[in-house]
């Protein structure tokens, strides 16, 4: 397992400077959450990981290997180690849950459907999905499949997953269970896990660490103690959900 360290990033485009001067270090095996308003660079600053977006300024280290130049051939052994569980879940509505799941087993790892099909069931179990493998995404609700994404975001056994607003639009007991697993796998297989949310009850519930965006810059890395008792007004604005304040709404 590895650290990630994303040092002195800055990222434009155009006349948008979305990231100016972040540095921030991931520890194997952390739930850290990358916090902030919609637009503060939260997605620009994760893509760096894995080469879908290179800093006009900044190096990016994993387990201390600068990969920051890396050309899109090397990019892939890291991608391979990592995966991602998009917002909307994005499961094929014509196969069912297993097959969604085994999808990514028969395309990388080259085994028979039938091997595919185990595999993808004992990632099901991971979840507590297994006894539904042969029924649709439509069948559940946005809650349940989330569950399922992430059950395929695993068949890979990845070193890192990156959740982007994995509670976002589900309620508030399927949100519960969706952090409750997410803590699970650091905690159980020591997954390292970067979460993208803006989610108070998830950040106060599974972080270990906090790194808060606003305006391209990191203001605040932390623990949640730290995020709780900071003094920064943008912070406690951020926190309390306050419309007036020092940050813009």
């Amino acid at each position: 397992m590895g650290t990630i360290e994303f040092r002195d990033i800055y990222k434009s485009f155009g006349n948008n400077h979305v990231l100016r001067g972040v540095s921030v270090t991931v520890q194997s095996g952390q739930v850290f959450f990358v916090i902030g308003q919609s637009g503060a660079g939260k997605s620009v600053l994760v893509k760096h990981l894995v080469g879908l977006i290179r800093p006009d300024q900044g190096r990016v280290l994993l387990d201390g290997v600068d990969v920051t130049d890396f050309k899109e051939k090397e990019f892939f052994p890291i991608r391979k180690r990592c995966a991602m569980v998009f917002q909307n879940s994005t499961l094929f509505d014509s196969m069912t849950l297993q097959e969604n799941v085994a999808l990514p087993i028969r395309k990388h790892l080259g085994v028979t459907v039938e091997e595919a099909g185990q595999m993808a069931l004992e990632k099901l179990k991971l979840v507590g999905m297994q006894r539904h493998a042969d029924r649709f995404p439509a069948d559940f609700g946005d809650g349940m499949r989330k569950k399922v994404a992430i059950a395929r975001a695993l068949t890979l056994d990845p070193e890192f997953v990156i959740f982007d607003e994995p509670t976002t639009g589900i309620d508030p007991i399927s949100a519960a269970m969706v952090d409750k697993l997410i803590r699970h796998l650091s905690d159980a297989l020591g997954v390292t896990s970067i979460v993208i949310s803006h989610d108070l009850r998830s950040i106060f519930g599974i972080a270990d660490r906090i790194a808060m965006l606003y305006k391209g810059k990191l203001i605040l890395d932390g623990s949640q103690q730290a995020f709780k008792e900071s003094d920064n007004p943008i912070v406690q604005q951020f926190i309390k959900g306050l419309p007036d304040g020092p940050m813009e709404v």
